[in-house]
C-alpha cells in the first residue's frame, strides 16, 4: 500500500465516522440539523479524496475529465436550487426523486464497471452477483421512486392503479430477472442480458409501486431510499470502493427500520402494504363525501378563539392539510400567542401523518417550534384527557376512532385518541375522506365542533379572534 492508498483509507475511515455519528444524530430533531452537516462534511472528504486520486492515478482522459466536471456542476447547482426553492409541502417528493437519482446512478456503475472487466470469459460469483443486485435493485429504485414522486406530486393518481394480468405479468418479469441473471455470469460480454435485468428491474419497479395507495406512501418512501442505500453499496462492492459500502449500508439498514417502524404505525406488515390495494387517494372535491352531514356542529373562528383562550391546556394536531396549505407559519403564531399568556400548548405527531417519514416534525422545525412541544403517538395520547382544546389542522385517517374497531380499512391502525378531549376542532376544507377513503365519526361527535376553511386563512382568522380575548 503506498502514501496515497494509506491516506485515502484514512481519509475514508474518517468519512465513515461522521456517517455513522450523522444518522444517530438524525434521531432526534434537536440535532437533525447537525447530524446532516456531519454527514455532508464526510461525503464531501470522500468525494475530494476520490478526485485527488483520479488526478495523481491518471485513470482518465480529457473527455472523462469534461464528463466529470460537467456532471458535478449540473448535480451540484440543481441540488442546491432545488432544495432552497422547494417548498415543504413538495419535500417529499423531492425525496423520493432523490432517492429515484441515486438508484439510477447506483445501477450505472453497475453496469459499466461490468462491461468494462467483461472478458469472453465468465466473472467470479463474488463481482457478478453485486453486479447484478446493483443493476436490478438499482432499476427498481429508479422507475418506482419516479411513480412514488408522481403520487406524492399527483401527476399520477393516489388510488391503487391496478389491471388484470398484473400478478402473472409480475410473475413473468421475475422470471426474466433471474434468468438475466444466469446469462450475466455466463456470458459477460454480452450487452444484451444486462440491458435485460436492467429494464425487466424497471417494469418490476413500476409494477411494484402503481398497486400501492397514497395512504401508505410514507412506507413506500422509506423502503425505496432503504432500496436507494442498497443499490449504493453494491456498487461499492462492484468498484471495491469502501465509502460507498459504508454510506450505502447505513442508508439501507436506517431506511429498513424506518420502513417497519412506519408500517407498524399503520399496523400493517410490508408485505400488505406492497399488495397494494389500500386507500383511494383525496376524494374529488365535487364528491358526495364532501356534503356536511347534519350531525356535525359547524363553528367560527370567534368560538374557536373564546375557547382557546380560556383553555390551560392545548394540543394541536397538524395532518397535510397544514403542509398543503403551507399553514405552519399561522399555526406557530398561534401557538406562541396562547404560550405568552401562560396556556400550555404541545403538538400531537402521528408517524405517518404527512407523506413521508418525519414530514410533520420537518415542518414545525422549520418555523421554529419548539422540540419539547411536538410529542409522538405513545407520548401524546395521555395528554388527550387533560386536554382542554385539540386543535385538528387537515389530519383525518391519523384520527379516525374507527381504527379501534374491526372489519375497515384502518382496522387495528394506532391512531391519536384525540376524541378523548374535552373539546375538539377540526379545520378542514370539506367533508372529504382522507386516503383511507372512509369517513371519520371523529367529525359528528358530540365534543368535536367543525370550522370548514383552508387551513392557513383559518388560522389567520383564528389567531386575530385569540388575540382579541387574550388581551
Amino acid at each position: 500500500m503506498n502514501a496515497l492508498q494509506t491516506v485515502s483509507s484514512l481519509i475514508y475511515l474518517i468519512s465513515a465516522v461522521c456517517y455513522v455519528l450523522g444518522v444517530h444524530m438524525m434521531r432526534s430533531p434537536k440535532t437533525a440539523r447537525h447530524g446532516n452537516g456531519l454527514s455532508a462534511i464526510g461525503m464531501f472528504l470522500a468525494v475530494i479524496t476520490i478526485i485527488v486520486t483520479i488526478i495523481v492515478e491518471g485513470t482518465i482522459d480529457s473527455v472523462g475529465w469534461i464528463v466529470l466536471v460537467l456532471g458535478l456542476a449540473l448535480g451540484i447547482l440543481y441540488g442546491v436550487v432545488k432544495a432552497r426553492k422547494v417548498p415543504m409541502t413538495d419535500v417529499p417528493q423531492l425525496v423520493s426523486l432523490f432517492n429515484a437519482v441515486g438508484g439510477g446512478a447506483a445501477a450505472v456503475i453497475g453496469i459499466f464497471d461490468y462491461l468494462l472487466k467483461g472478458d469472453g470469459a465468465a466473472l467470479s460469483l463474488a463481482f457478478s452477483l453485486p453486479v447484478f443486485l446493483d443493476v436490478v435493485i438499482g432499476g427498481i429504485t429508479f422507475s418506482g421512486s419516479l411513480i412514488a414522486t408522481g403520487k406524492l406530486s399527483g401527476h399520477v393518481p393516489g388510488k391503487p392503479i391496478t389491471f388484470p394480468g398484473a400478478r402473472l405479468l409480475n410473475i413473468i418479469v421475475v422470471v426474466a430477472i433471474l434468468a438475466s441473471a444466469w446469462f450475466m455470469m455466463a456470458s459477460p460480454t454480452n450487452v444484451w442480458y444486462v440491458i435485460l435485468a436492467l429494464v425487466m428491474s424497471l417494469i418490476f419497479g413500476l409494477l411494484m409501486t402503481l398497486p400501492i395507495g397514497g395512504a401508505d406512501m410514507p412506507v413506500v418512501v422509506s423502503l425505496l431510499n432503504a432500496f436507494t442505500g442498497l443499490a449504493v453499496a453494491f456498487a461499492g462492492f462492484v468498484i471495491n470502493n469502501q465509502v460507498l459500502i459504508i454510506a450505502g449500508a447505513l442508508v439501507g439498514a436506517a431506511g429498513t427500520i424506518l420502513t417497519l417502524q412506519m408500517a407498524d404505525a399503520m399496523n400493517r406488515s410490508v408485505a400488505n402494504i406492497l399488495a397494494g390495494g389500500f386507500g383511494t387517494g383525496d376524494s374529488d372535491a365535487n364528491s358526495a363525501a364532501d356534503a356536511v352531514p347534519v350531525d356535525v356542529k359547524e363553528t367560527s373562528a370567534d368560538d374557536i378563539g373564546l375557547q382557546l383562550a380560556y383553555a390551560h391546556n392545548v394540543m394541536i394536531v397538524p395532518g397535510y392539510g397544514l403542509a398543503a396549505a403551507q399553514a405552519q407559519h399561522e399555526v406557530a403564531e398561534l401557538a406562541k400567542v396562547l404560550t405568552d399568556k401562560g396556556i400550555n400548548v404541545d403538538y400531537a405527531i402521528h408517524p405517518v401523518a404527512g407523506r413521508m417519514p418525519g414530514h410533520m416534525n420537518v415542518l414545525l422545525a422549520d418555523v421554529n417550534v419548539p422540540y419539547e412541544q411536538m410529542k409522538q403517538l405513545d407520548e401524546a395520547n395521555p395528554m388527550f384527557e387533560n386536554t382542554d382544546v385539540s386543535l385538528v389542522i387537515g389530519a383525518n385517517d391519523v384520527t379516525n376512532p374507527l381504527a379501534r374497531e374491526s372489519g375497515n380499512e384502518i382496522s387495528g391502525m394506532p391512531i391519536l385518541d384525540v376524541d378523548k378531549s374535552k373539546s375538539v376542532v377540526v379545520i378542514k376544507r370539506s367533508m372529504s375522506t382522507g386516503y383511507a377513503g372512509i369517513q371519520n365519526p371523529l367529525f359528528s361527535m358530540d365534543n368535536t365542533q367543525m370550522f370548514f376553511s383552508d387551513a392557513k386563512k383559518g388560522l389567520q382568522d383564528i389567531v386575530a379572534a385569540t388575540k382579541q380575548y387574550l388581551e
